[in-house]
């Protein structure tokens, strides 16, 4: 066929064929530690990246790599390097880019585990963060210096829905140039294709939307093969040659895939963040109706938050996908499908309200997770991002006053009841 598939499709076939030994339909579950070499000769190939293979599965392995070709497909990427966990994710995107003393500018508007691990875990690497408010585009110019490294935000902020206008800050990446790193983990590449509005790489919490029942952990990162890494010399782990293969220098030899095998052979083979097989598998089951879930997301979160936004016990609320949202007309630009499920909203009765209702719930889960069938529900400042400052927890949208929400794909009636009941429960 000569006609490009639509999303549907891709979400379904993309990386996946027919098994050759057996011709099984489905991919299957490689459950394997390492594999048979044919000779000496294709052994010694493929350690020295001059063949494509299979040699350990902390670096290769054939059900993670259909599940890396479905992602690199379905964000329009060049490439894809799946691991362990989100969190993973981001150090695996940031590593061939940053050294000792080098920085990264990052958005206030952040996951605060993504804010932790910038501001605390990285300075061990020698690494660090500078925090600006990305809709200050002058700020975030000013902010990048010599050092600087990569540009990194999310498309969709959790918790507070925040959307970053992606297409401005991806000018001021290339004016810099330096990569610019989105975490779509909330929109989702059905919502939001980052690459299309200026993004290097893109990087997701698969744990999320894309496996969506919450069964497994996983993160991905996804390169654009758009970014000239030898332009200068700042990017030596790509552009120089590398002492562990011989001098084979990456963006020389491999081009538009230079940052996803550099991710692979020296990434996945020194930090070790694997991803199993069996979480890949599974992943791969959810992608296959990632559309067709996102939609009831997102029908479900407009219905909830416009009845939230008329409870008079309700102080406000933050969903983008909201016509009274100061990012309403963004969301339209950069998640023209939906803004997603994940939202934000604060109690007039305050803190202890707010732990009340997360006490009185009886469809809405109480976990530490979004993007699942299930609608869950979180008190973000004394959990998720209890270990931020004040200042931290209100610059992310998680206040103390403030509940979120992660819009699951049940009877939208059945889930404005349960609120209704414990909202009373919650504030007498």
């Amino acid at each position: 066929m000569t006609r490009t598939l639509g999303f549907d499709t891709l979400q379904i076939h993309a990386g996946s064929r027919p098994d050759p030994a057996t011709g099984a339909r489905q991919t299957p579950i490689y459950q394997t530690t390492a594999y048979v070499f044919r000779d000496a000769d294709h052994a010694a190939k493929l350690f020295n990246l001059q063949e494509v293979g299979y040699i350990y599965s902390r670096l290769t392995n054939p059900t993670v790599a259909a599940l890396q070709e479905r992602m690199a497909t379905l964000e329009g990427g060049a490439g894809a390097v799946c691991c362990a966990s989100g969190h993973g994710a981001q150090i695996m995107a940031l590593f061939p880019l940053m050294g000792p003393g080098r920085n990264v500018v990052a958005s206030t508007r952040l996951y605060g585990g993504t804010v932790t691990q910038f501001s605390q875990t990285i300075k061990r690497f020698g690494w660090s963060a500078k925090f600006v408010d990305f809709d200050d585009t002058d700020a975030l110019a000013a902010a990048i210096d010599d050092d600087t490294r990569a540009i990194f935000c999310e498309s969709i902020a959790n918790p507070g829905g925040y959307v970053t206008d992606l297409d401005a800050v991806a000018k001021v990446a290339d004016s810099a140039g330096v990569p610019l790193i989105v975490d779509n983990t909330t929109a989702t590449p059905y919502l939001c294709r980052p690459i299309e509005h200026g993004a290097t790489l893109v990087v997701h919490s698969m744990t999320k939307y894309l496996t969506g029942n919450g069964t497994v952990t996983g993160g991905v990162v996804v390169d654009s093969g758009k970014f000239d890494w030898s332009a200068s010399d700042r990017f030596p782990s790509l552009s120089a040659p590398e002492p562990a293969y011989h001098g084979l220098k990456f963006h020389e030899t491999f081009g538009a895939l230079a940052f996803t095998f550099h991710g692979i052979a020296v990434g996945l083979r020194d930090l070790g963040m694997t991803l199993n097989p069996q979480a890949a598998h599974y992943t791969m089951l959810g992608i296959e109706t990632l559309s067709l879930r996102m939609q009831r997301h997102c029908e479900n979160a407009v219905k909830l938050a416009k009845w939230l936004e008329n409870d008079p016990r309700v102080a406000a609320v933050t969903y983008a996908g909201l016509p009274s949202s100061p990012w309403y007309e963004r969301a339209q630009r950069i998640c023209p499908k939906g803004a997603s499920s994940l939202f934000t909203f604060s109690l007039k009765a305050g803190y202890d309200a707010c732990v009340k209702l997360i006490d009185s719930v009886e469809i809405f889960s109480h976990v530490a997770n979004l993007g699942d069938t299930r609608s869950l529900i979180i008190h973000s400042a004394s959990t998720t991002h209890r270990q931020l400052t004040p200042e931290q927890q209100a610059a992310a949208g998680a206040a103390p006053d403030v509940v979120r929400l992660s819009i699951g794909i049940e009877d939208a009636e059945d889930l404005i009841a349960d609120l209704d009941q414990a909202l009373s429960k919650a504030t007498g």
